[in-house]
């Protein structure tokens, strides 16, 4: 090649723009890192948790820059492990934030995944147990918590029943519908899932709800949580990841058969008509009465720290105020 030649391609490359494969500097979004979130379940995955699956697979969260990972939960409970920093959102239940507050442990409660407390005590109709004093002379089927102990107590006081003839029985993680032919008469469960499960198989219970039975107990469970610290440090976070949350539980309630799917999507080993006939159910509770998904009340939190302090549950009573914000909801 002669010199001029050599000289006039330098000047053309020099001039020419590089080729978008070959740039060393893409575009400003394409070198944003996603920010990495970990938010810990707190039970298996289940319908409750259908709005965080429908952010991820919507990419609600990857539009507001974050990359989260839905964690199931290891040892200890969600509040004591995200005060730990074990991990940065979690998905825990108002009694469970309650404990800790009393106990000093900076967890604060950001949303509630539904308005109104679903649960309540159940029993196959053959059971005959249609009131809280039908318990007495009934064995109850539970995990071992003080709060079963308080909750059957004190609604068996407002009927004038004796307690001491309930014979309560530690079955830990035992499936209900078995539990029933093994020598229980009742158990506490969330008619979102367990009592449409009974739909599902034809079987007819009684329900007594909590929130029919006691205006304290009808508390949120479960709520979306954080830490203190981690709304010091880094506040435009949990906005991001709220707004994102938001957004998914709101497309949850709209299309609750699409966002089934995409729970199913990512848990296939979750029984199918059973997903679908709970996230029917819960379309109309997660937002319920609420301006907007997620907002909480002030009298709630107090009626049942009240609640909880008054039946020897915590210690000490907490501020309400200090349990919960509205403020990163959108």
């Amino acid at each position: 090649m002669s010199r001029k030649l050599l000289i006039l391609v330098i000047i053309v490359g020099l001039l020419l723009p590089p080729l978008a494969g070959c740039s060393k500097n893409p575009p400003a979004q394409d070198k944003q890192a996603l920010t990495k979130v970990t938010i810990l379940l707190d039970w298996l995955p289940n319908t409750n948790h259908t709005g965080l699956y429908v952010a991820k697979e919507k990419n609600y969260f990857k539009n507001e820059g974050l990359d989260v990972q839905i964690m199931q939960p290891g040892e200890g409970g969600t509040a004591q492990l995200v005060a730990a920093g074990k991990g940065d959102i979690g998905i825990s239940y108002q009694e469970e934030l309650t404990i800790a507050r009393s106990q000093d442990i900076p967890i604060i409660a950001l949303a509630a995944v539904i308005q109104h407390n679903t649960s309540g005590f159940a029993s196959p109709v053959e059971k005959g147990i249609t009131s809280p004093r039908d318990f007495e002379g009934k064995s109850y089927g539970g995990w071992g918590s003080p709060a079963e102990t308080a909750v059957i107590k004190a609604l068996m006081d407002k009927y004038q029943a004796d307690f001491s003839k309930v014979k309560m029985l530690n079955i830990g993680e035992a499936d209900f519908f078995t539990s029933m032919h093994k020598g229980v008469d009742f158990a506490w469960i969330y008619w979102g899932w367990t009592g449409v499960e009974a739909e599902q198989r034809n079987i007819d219970l009684n329900f007594i709800k909590l929130q029919d039975e006691n205006p304290a107990l009808d508390f949120y469970t479960p709520v979306i949580i954080t830490s203190e610290k981690m709304l010091k440090e880094n506040p435009e976070l949990v906005q991001k990841f709220m707004r994102a949350c938001s957004k998914g539980y709101q497309f949850t309630i709209e299309n609750p058969e699409e966002a089934a799917e995409l729970l199913l999507k990512n848990e296939p080993d979750l029984d199918r008509s059973l997903v679908m006939a709970s996230q029917k159910y819960l379309a109309n509770e997660y937002q319920a009465d609420a301006p907007r998904w997620g907002e909480m009340k002030e009298e709630v939190w107090k009626n049942y720290a009240d609640f909880m302090y008054k039946n020897k549950l915590i210690d000490k009573n907490i501020d309400p105020d200090k349990a919960f914000t509205n403020k990163y909801l959108p």
